[in-house]
């Protein structure tokens, strides 16, 4: 049977074990053929159509946590319907991850309408993440358990928890939002959606400056780069029936801007540790200059403030620091989709969290009103599918 001819309902009945490959049409330049002849001014080299970048896939790890940050990104949170166990998650993640292939490709969706809308990828990419209800409910021990409440939370149900999270990072916004069209569409026989967040990056930015977020702060400087062992160590699970996998906690920080905007510049570096021109600490020239957290001013006090963000926020084991990929908002309200992968939650993002709310001058503009944590599998190879260690 073709691929026209399959059905959608017939899919989401179970039979998209299948149905993981198929073939489609590659997105690339065109080369003119025409041989050159002599005397003729060189061409310039045939350049890939805009936006027709590719991350792959497949792969022992799912991309969009090591993949360079994309400028656009929507994080969706599901919860499951009444009655989806561990047989009908499979279904759904094969569902998803035969989505998944294909979008990233270029290719549209099996049964897509639009498939034009998936013609240049733009390095989209959809992860896929599994909270703790997920493995409540597919009868699977040792996944993720929620945060503590902190004291500076005010957290609200409608960008907090979720079973099931689909993260998708992409260059164009109009991919993005087909390809989460698409994904929510074929999920919803399954789970329905309790909250999107979207976000964005500076798609333009100086050479070697970390991005900046909406207060104007460079925002993770300090940060474990992928591709180095202290990397591995930090964020990729090691052992056990989640090695390979990570953990994210995406928590939702609103900003007070028009109180911040009210504080003038020495106020801001003083409450950061840094200063806003370049990212360097009070007490260096360069954003990646170690930090002196013991050098004192003319009168004795600490040039890098007690309460300072960075101080608080200080992990001295690189391998122990939390990966921090994260995303501005502007939607009404003005913050930050504060997202970090770790290996472990409780060793990494727990004390860090705990050190911020009890003394962090940065609390004065910034209130965490959203928080989910999912474990996010693995990735797979061409005839696997996202979530088959757990749900096969």
């Amino acid at each position: 049977m073709s691929e026209r001819r399959i059905s959608r309902r017939g899919l989401l009945a179970g039979g998209a074990a299948g149905l993981a490959g198929g073939a489609g049409l590659a997105v690339a330049g065109v080369v003119d053929s025409l041989p050159a002849r002599a005397g003729d001014t060189p061409r310039p080299e045939a350049q890939p159509a805009p936006g027709a970048a590719v991350e792959p896939f497949h792969g022992a790890r799912q991309a969009g946590v090591a993949t360079r940050p994309q400028a656009h990104a929507a994080f969706a949170g599901l919860d499951l319907r009444k009655g989806v166990g561990k047989e009908a998650l499979g279904r759904l993640m094969r569902i998803l991850t035969d989505d998944a292939r294909r979008l990233t490709s270029g290719r549209g969706a099996l049964a897509d309408t639009e498939p034009e809308l998936a013609a240049l990828p733009a390095r989209l990419t959809i992860t896929f993440g599994f909270g703790p209800g997920l493995f409540e409910k597919a009868g699977i021990e040792g996944g993720p358990v929620q945060l503590p409440r902190f004291s500076v939370d005010r957290l609200e149900d409608r960008w907090s928890g979720g079973d099931l999270l689909l993260q998708i990072c992409c260059e164009d916004p109009v991919t993005l939002a087909h390809a989460l069209r698409m994904t929510l569409k074929d999920a919803k026989s399954f789970a329905g959606v309790r909250w999107v967040q979207r976000g964005f990056r500076q798609a333009v930015q100086k050479p070697g400056l970390t991005q900046r977020n909406l207060m104007g702060q460079l925002d993770g400087t300090v940060n474990p780069r992928p591709g180095t062992p202290d990397f591995d160590r930090a964020v990729w699970i090691a052992d056990g029936p989640l090695a390979g996998g990570t953990m994210l906690v995406l928590r939702r920080i609103r900003m007070l801007m028009d109180s911040w905007d009210a504080a003038d510049r020495v106020a801001k570096e003083f409450t950061v540790g840094r200063r806003l021109a370049d990212g360097a600490p009070l007490t260096g020239r360069a954003e990646h200059d170690e930090a002196d957290f013991a050098k004192l001013n003319a009168i004795g006090f600490p040039i890098i403030a007690e309460y300072a963000h960075i101080r608080r926020a200080r992990v001295e084991d690189p391998g122990s620091r939390m990966f921090r990929r994260v995303y501005n908002y502007d939607d009404g309200d003005t913050g930050l989709l504060f997202a970090s992968y770790q290996a472990d939650v409780e060793r990494q993002f727990t004390p860090v969290q705990r050190r911020l709310a009890e003394a962090d001058l940065l609390n004065e503009w910034t209130t965490p009103i959203g928080s989910a944590v999912f474990y996010i599998p693995p990735g797979c190879g061409e005839s696997g599918w996202v979530g088959d260690g757990l749900l096969a």
